[in-house]
This record gives C-alpha cells, structure tokens and sequence, in this order.
C-alpha cells in the first residue's frame, strides 16, 4: 500500500477523470460500495484464487472458547476487505433491484484490497475502473462495453492495444472434444490459464502431472503444436473477425453454437472502431470461475500483463438474488494503465500563484485570491522566500503555469502574471 505525493496524485487523478468522463458519456452510471462486504459473500467460491487473497476482518470481543473452537482462521471473522468490485456489485444490485432500471450500466472507480506479494504492477491497495451492464442478455451488452472501453483507451493515448476475447463455453466444448472429462475441466482450465506465462510444454507437463486423461492431453499438445502465435497485437491485424476465422483457430470439429455470438461482437465492435481492435484467442481463460460466456482483456505492446479484463457472469447475482440476471463487465487495472499514460501534470485551466512579502491584511489577500478563483482559476498564495528559485521549481512542479507579485496596494487588474518555466 502507497503514499502519493501531490505530482503523482494529479497524474493520478487526471487519468480517472478521462475514464470517468468517457464512461459518463455513454450512459453508464456511477455508485459507490463499502470497502467492507461480509464475509461469506467474498467466500461464496465466485472470486476463484481471489478469494485466497482477501483481507480478513476478526469479529468484536472474541473468546478464549470461539479461538478454540475455530477450525480455521476465517471462523473467526464475518467482514473483510473487498478483492474486486464484482462481487459488492452483485450484493448491490440485489439490495437495490426495486430501486434500479430494467437494465442497469453502472460505473464503480474504487480501491480494492488482496494479500498480494508486492511487486511491479502488484498492489496490496489498487484501483479498479470497471463498468457493468446488468439486466441485458443480448450481445450488445458486449459491444457496448468493449466500445467504451476501446474508446477509453484511445482517449488515454494507449496506441496499439487489443481486445483479445474467447467464451467459455467454446473452452469447454473444446475440451469436451479434446477428450477431458467433465470433472477435469475447471482444473484444466486453471492450468491453460497460465499459456501467457509458461510455455506450451510447460502447460503441457503440468496437465499430465496433475493427472487428467492421457489421450486428451495428447490430443491438446498436437493441437497447441500446430497453433498460431498467440501475440493478440498481430492477430488483431492479420485475421478479419469473422466465424469462419474463429473455427479455423480452434480444433478441426469443434463446433461451439458460441461461435457466432462471439463472432458478431468482435465485428461489431471492429466495425465501430474501424480497425481491428479485437482478437480471438482460443486460449484466453481468465482465473474467475464465474464467468458464463464472452470474456476478453486488453493486451498492450508495452506490457506482459493484461490492462484490465471481463466478462460475461450471469449466474453470480442469482447467489444473492435467487433469481440469475443477465450481467456482463469489464474492469481495467489503473494502476498498470497510470504507469503507460503521458497526460499532463497540470490541473487544468489557469493555475497560478499569489506571491506577497507579508505586508498584506490577511483579509485583502484572500479576497484576491477569491476574485481569481471566481474567474474559474486555481489560486495558491505564497510568502515570498529570499531566493526565488527553488521556490519557482517547486511551483511548476505542482502544476503551476503563472505567478505575480501583490502588495497591500494590489487590485486584481493591477496583476502582472510572469510565467513560471522562465
């Protein structure tokens, strides 16, 4: 978890405001949830490996008799820290149904808490972007969130990025024909998960230590021998999102009724961004076991790691609902995206600052101040120092175009602003 100083926190809060604005613009809205979710929502087997990750809260006045008593460590909390913001979504949504539209976008920009093992890129605190459509069954759902992402992307200045996109339910008819067993599939799955970081032998040897069936892991190592690149950058130049090029990257027999679903989204979405900013990957699994249909990321030439991700999940609402709800969202990973983004430092607008020699009645320097601020311009005042210097650098630093000096006879009209960088 990190301290930001004031540079870091206007890059910061200048690219939330892109996303923000973007997402705004295409109709979705914003909510809010609490840090804290009970705890048998954030173990209710939706988060996957997450799960294991999430910050645990102990209950109040525990004792002697329920510490022995706990068989485990999680018996002995009822709160804890939210690992993402799909799952408060789904507890929200089913809190809040009577309040909300048939079809309900929403917005959530919020910290989300995981016992990561820092690292670059890995935070124990970090910021999560996502948008949501719930109530929606139909593909437009997809398209409209990958439009927006795809726009929000652009919009940030990250040239170069692609969506790669699959669907479960073609990873499981695929395996289903590759000869794995029903049992087999969620941990082969875990195991194809990790394609974008081991190698396909790797993957391979892995599958046949852990036991599954010989013949079906024969048939996946043919097959992953005779597979294309899985570099999603040229894929999305080389190959027209079309069904017949998504059954040429599967296994000959394949035949998933998903293929054409996922097919009218990627050229959907294509044909709105008018380049080929979606890819299909075969392999795409993403680690959530909650996910029912479409799921994508965004894959960027700068970066190993995904820039965010989604997908379709309509049966989580229905373990706080009982009633399943069409839902599908995408999240992307700030912290990952601050790292490549080059917007400017400044605030926006005019920023300047007020420099006097202490001579001023307190109450005539701040309404100078007030009168710039009611002018739309951002105003900071400041003692003047003997050596002017480290004070300018430190000024521009913080994003401050302009300064001017004031005495007890300054008026507003009388200011002489000097830009700061000279």
């Amino acid at each position: 978890m990190r301290d930001f100083l004031p540079a870091e926190m206007r890059r910061r809060r200048g690219v939330l405001e892109v996303i923000r604005s973007a997402y705004l613009a295409r109709g979705f809205d914003e909510i809010e949830t609490p840090a804290m979710e009970d705890s048998a929502h954030l173990h209710a087997g939706l988060g996957g490996d997450n799960e294991k990750l999430a910050f645990a809260v102990m209950k109040r006045a525990i004792t002697r008799d329920q510490l022995r008593a706990a068989e485990r460590s999680l018996d002995l909390a009822d709160l804890g820290l939210r690992f993402d913001l799909t799952v408060p979504l789904a507890r929200f949504y089913a809190s809040h149904l009577s309040e909300l539209p048939a079809v309900f976008r929403a917005i959530q920009i919020a910290p989300v808490w995981r016992a990561e093992r820092p690292q670059k890129g890995r935070y124990r605190q970090f910021v999560q972007c996502d948008i949501d459509i719930i109530g929606e069954s139909g593909a437009i759902a997809e398209v409209e969130l990958i439009t927006a992402t795809v726009a929000t992307l652009d919009a940030l200045g990250l040239e170069g990025c692609r969506i790669r996109i699959n669907d479960r339910r073609i990873l499981i008819d695929t395996l289903r024909f590759l000869g794995f067993a029903s049992h087999e599939h969620d941990g082969t799955l875990v195991t194809l998960d990790k394609l974008d970081k081991l190698s396909p032998a790797a993957v391979i040897a892995e599958l046949r230590e852990r036991g599954f069936t010989p013949s079906a892991i024969d048939a996946l190592e043919k097959f992953l021998g005779q597979s294309t690149s899985r570099d999603a950058s040229r894929i999305g130049d080389a190959v027209p999102f079309t069904e017949a090029a998504i059954r040429e990257a599967l296994p000959e027999g394949v035949d998933s009724a998903a293929i054409a679903d996922l097919a009218a989204i990627g050229a959907a979405v294509n044909s709105v961004a008018h380049r080929n900013v979606v890819a299909f990957d075969p392999w795409l699994v993403r680690g959530m076991g909650y996910y029912t249909g479409a799921i994508f990321e965004v894959a960027h030439p700068g970066v190993g790691s995904s820039l965010g991700g989604g997908g379709r999940y309509d049966k989580m609402i229905g373990k706080f609902l009982g009633t399943d709800v069409a839902a599908v969202g995408f999240s992307l990973g700030f912290e990952r995206i601050v790292d490549l983004v080059t917007l400017a430092d400044a605030v926006g607008g005019d920023s300047v600052v007020l420099i006097h020699d202490g001579s001023m009645q307190p109450a005539d320097l701040v309404s100078l101040q007030s009168q710039l601020v009611g002018r739309g311009v951002r105003v900071r005042l400041e003692l003047k120092p003997r050596n002017m210097a480290p004070l300018l650098a430190q000024l521009a630093a913080s994003g401050f175009s302009r300064y001017a000096f004031v005495s007890g006879s300054s008026s507003i009209d009388e200011l002489e602003f000097r830009d700061i960088s000279n």
